[in-house]
């Protein structure tokens, strides 16, 4: 095996990071290799890029689909394996050299643990493993000698800001948000917000657990709590402008009082493609940022009013111990109810409140508390959508 070649796995490769991610390594062949691919349920699509790259191993997180991943891949030189605890297994592989973590939601910690336990370059996406568990994944790194890349373009930009800079000169974080799809609605007019409404990003190409994320704010502020934990910045110094046409992904104040900003396209290859290359940047054909197409750039405060989710992300991080963790896990249930047309746009911040609320605190949870709390969280949520069913 070339050891100049980057062993790659991808953990979600069906969704929208990860096809991008492999989008990369099919851009790059004699740098990247697709060792290990993971789906949740779309086996389809996972057959189809098992085909292509030839992964060592493919694994899809429901069981269920494990006859047909199975059948769709028989003669070919494809491990196949299926749940959850395969693919935390499967990340451990000696061969592996970067994880992309690209599942959605909670389902990514454990994956995430255990890769960074191996050692392995981890190639971040899935940010709600830093919302849940920032304090822990740090100290972790730490002890087995991983690293984290960020690919979120957002934390992509800080950390490509941040690179030839003294950190202790650093003094704030600015993040960028598109404002998402309401931007400029009426705040009575968001509160009877529909899915439809919600997905229609304009800006960027997201799954829609993401898209709705974006819609809410929720998404900006768990990316607050993100970069809390990756570049070691309270949360007191990162700072929130809403920035409509996201050229400008993010920016770092200086001590000297300059700002450093990364401009680029809003497309997700551009940072995926500098955390696999990192620390080196690859050139590409994709076409490159043109200024003169954007006679203007403008920054805007966030309407906390209008989206009373980014302050639940301050109320979480600075509440610190498992609250975080508390509103990731409501707000996961939310939003599911949302796009199943359960509840309007308006009741997602209700419900995570409520249960921000009555879930039980725990100033220092380990992994088992967090799990606990997740659970506990969950359920505090789903009976509250219940209630208001009746």
């Amino acid at each position: 095996m070339d050891s100049n070649v980057k062993n790659i796995a991808i953990l979600g490769s069906t969704g929208s990071i990860g096809t991008q991610a492999l989008d990369i390594i099919s851009e790059y062949p004699q740098r990247f290799r697709a060792t290990l691919l993971t789906a949740g349920r779309n086996w389809r699509l996972l057959a189809e890029q098992a085909r292509r790259f030839l992964p060592h191993k493919a694994v899809i997180a429901d069981e269920t689909a494990l006859p047909h991943l199975r059948e769709a891949l028989s003669g070919l030189p494809v491990e196949v394996e299926a749940g959850s605890k395969a693919i935390a297994e499967a990340v451990t592989d000696s061969r592996i050299d970067t994880v992309v973590t690209a599942m959605v939601g909670y389902s990514g910690l454990l994956p995430t643990i255990e890769a960074i336990k191996g050692g392995k370059t981890i190639a971040l996406a899935n940010k709600e493993t830093l919302v849940v568990a920032g304090d822990l994944i740090t100290r972790l790194v730490g002890r087995h000698g991983a690293s984290l890349v960020p690919v979120d373009s957002e934390h992509s930009a800080i950390f490509q800001c941040l690179q030839g800079e003294k950190t202790e000169e650093a003094e704030k974080i600015i993040l960028t948000a598109s404002g998402g799809p309401f931007r400029t609605w009426r705040r009575e007019d968001v509160e009877k917000a529909t899915a439809a409404d919600a997905l229609k990003h304009p800006n960027w190409s997201m799954g829609a657990k993401v898209t709705i994320d974006s819609a809410s704010m929720m998404n900006k502020g768990f990316e607050m709590i993100e970069a809390r934990w990756l570049f070691d910045c309270p949360a007191d110094r990162i700072e929130i402008v809403v920035h409509p046409q996201s050229i400008v992904h993010s920016m770092v104040q200086f001590a000297d009082g300059s700002v450093k900003a990364q401009l680029g396209v809003p497309d997700m290859h551009l940072p995926i493609r500098y955390a696999l290359g990192y620390p080196d940047r690859l050139a590409t054909r994709q076409k490159p940022l043109e200024l003169a197409q954007y006679a203007t750039l403008t920054f805007e405060a966030p309407d906390m009013e209008k989206f009373p989710m980014l302050g639940f992300a301050f109320d979480a991080i600075a509440a610190g111990g498992n609250m975080p963790c508390v509103l990731n896990a409501a707000n996961e249930v939310a939003v599911a109810a949302f796009l199943r047309g359960e509840i309007v746009f308006g009741d997602i911040p209700r419900l995570v409140e409520y249960t921000m609320k009555t879930t039980g605190f725990h100033a220092s949870p380990a992994y088992e508390d967090l799990v606990a709390t997740n659970a506990e969280a969950r359920a505090k949520a789903e009976e509250a959508l219940t209630a208001s069913a009746r």
